[in-house]
C-alpha cells in the first residue's frame, strides 16, 4: 500500500494521519509495514483523505485520480 509514500509526501506524521481518521498509530504503523491489512471502510477512509483512488493506493494503478 501507498499509505507511507502519500504520508511522507504530505509531511503528515503516523500520529496525525491515525488522529485525522479516527484511528491509533499503531493501525497505522501496521499498514505501513504490511502487519495489518486495512478493511473496506477504513481503505475509503485514507482514500478519502489523501484524494486518491483506491486502486492508487492499493498500487493497483500509477493514475492517483479518482474516476466518478
Amino acid at each position: 500500500m501507498r499509505l507511507k509514500e502519500l504520508r511522507k509526501k504530505r509531511n503528515i506524521s503516523q500520529l496525525k494521519l491515525a488522529l485525522d481518521l479516527s484511528m491509533n498509530q499503531n493501525t497505522i504503523s501496521r499498514y505501513e509495514t504490511g502487519e495489518r491489512e486495512a478493511d473496506y471502510k477504513t481503505l475509503i477512509k485514507i482514500a478519502d483523505y489523501f484524494n486518491v483512488s483506491i486502486d492508487y493506493l492499493l498500487e493497483r494503478t500509477n493514475n492517483p485520480k479518482i474516476n466518478k
